[in-house]
């Protein structure tokens, strides 16, 4: 696998992850994140696609050697692709989804290379989404602004950063499947159905958050659902009462506020602030301010830092005392 290719890395983000998709002219699919694996938040989200687990990767993850007793035979009903760049990898776990859930409208493109990689071996559908102009032009379109760009084969072990990764959790003819494009195919978890899926996944990613979390490895999770305000529009044409259609509309009102926010949020993560930043600090330096203001900010960084031991010296007593 080689390093990055041209893929740039892009920011683990339901609002990155949603547009995403709508570039790629999928519509009625948003991501939201998952913040608890209980069975009510899980029931608010339906209907889910599928879950994106992401984590820090230590280098000898393999999910075919986390489950030793999965099934690990190749189905060919299942579209499963080799990742061959590292910084594919969550462009790839949306795509594991979206291309394995017949009940989604991919779009003309999408389905056309769906179509035309159908039959490829699960390397040569890595190099299709690597090579195909579309997935990495709407991939790219999501890269931080950062004129400072850093060679990473000339960083120490120290300077380098975290490596993340993604694999997708999805149904699949009546079988729960852990897609990772860094393991040797598919891994086949056992029969579901689309009612319960969601409930035979949960052990599955909370056995995993356990093992990272006694290495202190960060992670989230992220559901592909249908678009909230077409559920929300849906449940309205049925028969409810006024405070049911009240709080929908409601609903529908905060979705769009998200969705406005979302667009902002994206929009100040592809610019470049530099410029910016450099008049303010050129300003302060004519002005003579910029001394006292930087041992300002030390002195609050050093309050902070204070702040932040004593509240884990405190939480540790506490739990020794439990």
């Amino acid at each position: 696998m080689s390093y990055a290719g041209d893929w740039c890395l892009i920011e683990s983000d339901p609002g990155v992850f949603t547009e995403l998709i709508k570039k790629f002219n999928v519509s009625g699919i948003q991501v939201e994140e998952v913040w608890s694996l209980d069975a009510q938040t899980l029931e608010e989200l339906k209907p889910v696609y599928g879950l994106i687990f992401l984590f820090k990767w230590q280098g000898n993850d393999d999910s075919s050697g986390s489950h030793p007793d999965a099934d690990l035979s190749i189905d060919d009903s299942v579209y499963f692709a080799k990742q061959v760049v590292n910084n594919a990898c969550a462009t790839q776990a949306i795509l594991s989804i979206l291309l394995n859930c017949p009940s989604i409208d991919l779009g003309p493109d999408l389905q056309q290379f769906k179509d035309f990689t159908r039959e490829f071996e699960p390397s040569d559908k890595g190099l299709a989404m690597t090579n195909s102009d579309l997935l990495r032009s709407v991939h790219n379109s999501f890269s931080r602004s950062d004129p400072f760009i850093m060679d990473p084969s000339e960083l120490s072990s120290n300077e380098k950063e975290d490596i993340f990764h993604f694999i997708s959790y999805v149904p699949i003819h009546g079988a729960l499947y852990e897609l990772d494009g860094l393991s040797n195919g598919p891994v086949n978890l056992g029969p579901c159905t689309d009612d319960d899926w969601l409930e035979k996944v949960r052990p599955v990613i909370q056995e995993r958050m356990a093992r990272y979390a006694s290495a202190e490895i960060r992670f989230n999770l992220l559901a592909l659902i249908k678009n909230r305000e077409d559920v929300y529009k849906k449940r309205l044409e049925s028969d409810i009462s006024f405070e049911e259609r009240e709080e929908l509309l409601h609903k529908i009102e905060l979705e769009n506020i998200k969705f406005k926010r979302y667009e902002r949020e994206n929009s100040l993560r592809k610019h470049n602030f530099i410029p910016f930043i450099y008049n303010i600090i050129r300003i302060l330096a004519e002005r003579g301010e910029l001394d006292a203001r930087i041992e300002h900010a030390k002195k609050e960084m050093a309050k902070r830092k204070k702040e932040r031991a004593e509240k884990k010296k405190n939480a540790e007593a506490s739990g020794s005392k439990n």
